[in-house]
């Protein structure tokens, strides 16, 4: 296994979080790439796990903290850290120290070009991106928003620490409609899947069922809405945990409208 940077053959499984074989991808849409064609010119970095057939099994993507869901200076932020844990394609490869390896590498990188720390998000759910994780390597909190907790490692005594971009209002229902709300900005294709799947059930459901949509994909755009990337029905998150089905979805709106 070797770590090595992002390059155009592997772009295609990188913008597919490496799950080439996944239909589920297919429904995510474009906007991953949109994102990463926009991204990579505002420093963007990517380092994928590469095994003995030189297929990737692992990624690590991070940002300058300016292009992120976090406020601080000089620090980059890391968006995922993901190593292939499925059955299907490339087969599970976690367990054995690849995501510790991409770290290690993505904060070598990070020190190098000069910035005074490395900050990540994680959560205490067991699936995915788990707090616990980071403090093992290092990390410490700095600031906490419902089940998400902002951690950071200093590379400097002077850095200043990050903080989340502060939550604004949840959408409000409107009387006589379903509101379906989708805030987006295309890095994460779990999270557009759930904006895709909701997006197309609500435009099934008739007139009584309204989408809006919000692009996240600037971080003023965040501030502004005060949300990054999640979808509202009537002001209540679709989604706690793993990207719900499209059943799942379809059959939530069904409901609120079967009360109107």
């Amino acid at each position: 296994m070797k770590i090595v940077d992002l390059s155009a053959e592997y772009e295609d499984s990188y913008v597919r979080c490496l799950e080439d074989w996944s239909g589920e991808m297919d429904e995510a849409g474009d906007h991953k790439s949109r994102w990463y064609r926009t991204m990579r010119e505002r420093g963007l970095r990517v380092k994928l796990a590469i095994d003995g057939d030189d297929r990737p099994v692992g990624m690590i993507q991070y940002v300058p903290i300016e292009q992120s869901m976090a406020l601080g200076s000089d620090l980059f932020m890391i968006l995922c850290i993901w190593v292939h844990g499925h059955k299907q394609g490339v087969g599970d490869h976690q367990g054995h120290g690849i995501g510790t390896a991409l770290l290690s590498a993505a904060e070598r990188d990070v020190e190098a070009l000069g910035a005074k720390g490395m900050v990540a998000w994680g959560v205490a759910l067991p699936w995915w991106m788990k707090a616990r994780w980071f403090k093992k390597h290092g990390y410490r909190t700095a600031d906490r928003t419902g089940i998400q907790t902002l951690l950071w490692k200093p590379f400097t005594q002077d850095a200043s620490p990050p903080r989340w971009i502060e939550l604004g209002p949840k959408p409000q229902p409107v009387e006589g409609q379903v509101t379906v709300t989708g805030y987006i900005s295309g890095w994460c294709p779990a999270q557009n899947l759930v904006y895709e799947r909701a997006r197309r059930a609500a435009a099934q459901l008739g007139d009584d069922v309204v989408f809006e949509s919000y692009d996240t994909s600037e971080q003023a755009d965040m501030i502004a809405c005060g949300q990054s990337d999640c979808v509202y029905l009537d002001g209540k998150s679709l989604q706690k945990g793993p990207p719900p089905s499209y059943a799942r979805i379809r059959k939530k709106i069904e409901r609120r409208v079967k009360r109107l």
